[in-house]
C-alpha cells in the first residue's frame, strides 16, 4: 500500500512538473474571467448599496458560484483542447489543497448569517463586523491558493502571499476614517477579489506570449 501511494505521488509531482506550461497557460483566462467578475461585483453591490450582512453574503456567494462555474468552464475546455482528463491525480491534489481554507470560509460565513454577526446590534460586533468579514475570506483565500501553489507554478504561492499578506495589513491598519462599512466591504472585494485576479491574469497573458515568442 504504502509503496502504491509513494509510486502515485511521485507520478503526480512528475506530471505537474511536465505541464507547468498548460497550468500556466490555462490560469491567465481563469484569472482575466475572475477578475472581471470580481470588480463588476463590487461595482453593482456598491451601486445597488447591498449593505445588510445576510445580503452582502448572499450576494458574494453567488458571485462566487459564477466565478466558479465560469472558471470550470474554461478549465474543461483547456483540458479537452490538450486531450486531458479532467479529474486528473493533478487536479484532485490541487483540489485537496484548496477545501480546507475553502471550507474553512464557508463556515464562518454561514456562522456570519445565522448569528446575524453583522446586525446592528452591539451584542453581535454591529455593522464593522461587515467590513472585517470579507478581510477573513481574503486570508482564507491566499491561504488556499499557497497551499494550490506546492502542486502548481510559483507564481501560485507568491499570488497567495498578495492576499494573506494584504488582508493582514489591512487588519492590522485598520478600517478607512469616515467610509461607510458596506462600501468598505465592497471595496475590499473588489481590490482584492477583482483587482489582484486581472492584474496576475494579464501578468500571465503577456508573460506566456512573450515566452511563447523567443
Amino acid at each position: 500500500m504504502d509503496t502504491n501511494w509513494a509510486a502515485e505521488h511521485l507520478q503526480v509531482i512528475r506530471t505537474l512538473m511536465e505541464r507547468s506550461a498548460v497550468y500556466r497557460r490555462a490560469l491567465a483566462p481563469i484569472m482575466i474571467f475572475n477578475g472581471i467578475v470580481g470588480l463588476a461585483a463590487a461595482a453593482i453591490g456598491w451601486k445597488l448599496e447591498i449593505g445588510a450582512p445576510r445580503a452582502f453574503v448572499l450576494f458574494w456567494t453567488g458571485v462566487s458560484m459564477v466565478a466558479v462555474a465560469g472558471s470550470f468552464l474554461l478549465v474543461r475546455r483547456q483540458a479537452l483542447k490538450e486531450t486531458e482528463a479532467f479529474w486528473s491525480p493533478p487536479t484532485r491534489r490541487v483540489t485537496q489543497a484548496l477545501l480546507p481554507p475553502l471550507t474553512a470560509g464557508f463556515i464562518i460565513s454561514l456562522a456570519f448569517v445565522v448569528t446575524g454577526a453583522g446586525a446592528a446590534d452591539g451584542n453581535r460586533g454591529g455593522p464593522l463586523a461587515l467590513a472585517w468579514l470579507p478581510l477573513s475570506w481574503v486570508v482564507l483565500y491566499g491561504c488556499a491558493f499557497h497551499a494550490a501553489g506546492f502542486f502548481m507554478p510559483r507564481g501560485m504561492k507568491i499570488f497567495g502571499w498578495a492576499f494573506i499578506l494584504g488582508g493582514c495589513g489591512l487588519f492590522a491598519a485598520g478600517l478607512p476614517a469616515g467610509m461607510p462599512p458596506a462600501d468598505c466591504a465592497q471595496a475590499i472585494m473588489g481590490l482584492f477579489f477583482g483587482g489582484l485576479h486581472l492584474a496576475y491574469g494579464v501578468y500571465l497573458y503577456f508573460t506566456e506570449r512573450r515566452g511563447n515568442a523567443t
